[in-house]
């Protein structure tokens, strides 16, 4: 249904049980469904000229999330595209940079949503994952034995950093920053692991600057 929608835009629900030969309470389920998931969206169908009695039909199309989930945009690999051209054109240090520039506006947004969190860590990274939650990471922290743990559930970059691990490296140096310690990458989405987590330590370690470590679990 989702191909169909994608191929003939607007569609009342008797166009669509007509070509994918269901009956009206098939569709319906398979709409309602579609409908509580944001994948359509139901509009008045436009009628030029006099209008028949009754109410005008519904017609269904596609939202813009369901949209990219078909493909219909090709934003990953235009980005990655990009980077393989700077990459070729600047180096790795090129790459690094433009990453660093990408999570800038970032880290900006975040510090001034944790202005009032205080010094300790592990209260930052609470305020961390509300602010990257506002974002879209759907992030959340907990408390474990060895100190914090900070994880997004989210990559809006996932493909891209899998083959630019640069962009995954410059967000783990904004979270360290952010939260004020040295932290761990110890999984990424980009590298095949369900959720982005990183390991906050409770106390910072004398040093004179924040450090980031990333730990690959893939391997």
């Amino acid at each position: 249904m989702t191909q169909l929608l994608l191929e003939q835009g607007a569609t009342t629900a008797g166009q669509l049980g007509s070509a994918l030969g269901l009956s009206p309470a098939a569709i319906r389920r398979h709409l309602d469904a579609m409908l509580a998931d944001g994948d359509v969206v139901a509009r008045e169908q436009a009628v030029r000229g006099s209008r028949g009695r009754g109410r005008p039909a519904k017609v269904f199309l596609l939202t813009d999330a369901a949209r990219v989930r078909c493909g219909t945009h090709h934003y990953d690999n235009m980005a990655t595209a990009a980077l393989r051209w700077i990459a070729r054109s600047g180096g790795a240090d090129a790459v690094e940079a433009f990453a660093a520039d990408q999570v800038a506006a970032l880290e900006a947004r975040c510090r001034a949503a944790m202005e009032d969190a205080g010094d300790d860590p592990l209260a930052r990274s609470e305020a961390l994952a509300g602010a990257l939650t506002a974002e879209g990471y759907a992030a959340n922290a907990s408390t474990i034995a060895s100190g914090g743990q900070l994880c997004q559930h989210h990559c809006p970059v996932a493909h891209v950093a899998a083959e630019f691990p640069q962009l995954c490296e410059a967000e783990t140096a904004v979270i360290s920053r952010l939260v004020g310690t040295h932290v761990q990458r110890l999984a990424t989405i980009a590298h095949g692991d369900g959720v982005c987590t990183t390991h906050i330590p409770a106390q910072p370690r004398a040093q004179s600057g924040n450090t980031v470590t990333t730990v690959r679990t893939d391997r």
